[in-house]
């Protein structure tokens, strides 16, 4: 890892070659290292000087790859020809390289239980190293991979979206957008049970204290009720409202503003453009 200070530049390990090439010029031109970028020696410089810069550069593009990758350009002795070496490997579209990413774009799940955020970007990363090689799908396309990388547990989402889209065109941002709505959602809904049993688990052990026929009495106002018998309170029947209450309620509406409309206690996924 190239570090100075705060800035810090991950080892280049073979993956997203394009991400770590663009850091690395960056990293040259504050250092003031970046002229030995170009093959072309500045006319006013002598020639000492430019290859005591040239080793300079190059020394600091060797010590942020990994050493996996370091093996193959061990050879190179100049700046230029040592990131010329690496985008002929790692960045030009040979057939080798595309095939792998496709593989990876197909293939890439999301975990359960893992967070919805790191995956999209994920995904974002194989699709830019994509665009690299010449290979860009359509929008709809990339709407419709991201979906399919999404797990089992997300399947009732990908049928409602499935269902209410009709004959129009699914749009990467729209799924995006939604995909993060709801894992904010999950996990607010997550915690908030987690909160609810964690108070009745306290409530019960605050009630073992008391003694007696106190005890007793306390025991049963303690013991609640089950959830799959309590009503809606808005539709008086057994729905997700009526489980959890008008707190979560009113999340829906604010997690999913612009995709999911209330209609009573249904939900309806509508999408913009």
């Amino acid at each position: 890892m190239a570090e100075d200070g705060r800035v810090k530049i991950d080892k280049f390990d073979g993956h997203d070659f394009g991400f770590w090439k663009m850091q690395i010029e960056d990293y040259l031109y504050q250092k003031g290292l970046h002229e030995p970028l170009s093959e072309e020696k500045p006319f006013h410089m002598r020639p000492e000087d430019w290859e005591l810069l040239d080793r300079q550069a190059l020394g600091v593009v060797r010590l942020s790859l990994a050493k996996n990758v370091a093996y193959n350009i061990v050879n190179v002795k100049t700046t230029h020809g040592l990131i010329k070496a690496l985008s002929d490997m790692y960045e030009k579209p040979s057939a080798s390289n595309k095939v792998f990413l496709i593989r990876q774009l197909v293939n890439l799940k999301m975990m359960e239980g893992s967070s919805a955020t790191h995956h999209i970007n994920e995904f974002n990363s194989i699709l830019s190293r994509l665009i690299s090689v010449d290979i860009k799908f359509e929008d709809e396309v990339q709407a419709l991979l991201l979906l399919s990388s999404l797990p089992e547990s997300w399947s009732g989402t990908v049928t409602a979206v499935s269902s209410s889209i009709g004959g129009a065109k699914l749009t990467f941002e729209s799924i995006r957008n939604l995909i993060l709505s709801e894992d904010v959602r999950r996990r607010s809904i997550g915690e908030s049970s987690s909160s609810l049993l964690s108070a009745e688990d306290r409530g019960r052990k605050s009630n073992r204290g008391g003694g007696g026929r106190g005890r007793s009495k306390s025991r049963k106002r303690g013991q609640s009720k089950n959830r799959s018998d309590i009503t809606c309170w808005n539709c008086k029947e057994k729905c997700i409202f009526g489980t959890y209450g008008r707190g979560v309620l009113e999340r829906f509406q604010q997690g999913f503003r612009g995709f999911l409309k209330i209609e009573g206690c249904k939900l309806a996924i509508s999408f913009k453009g």
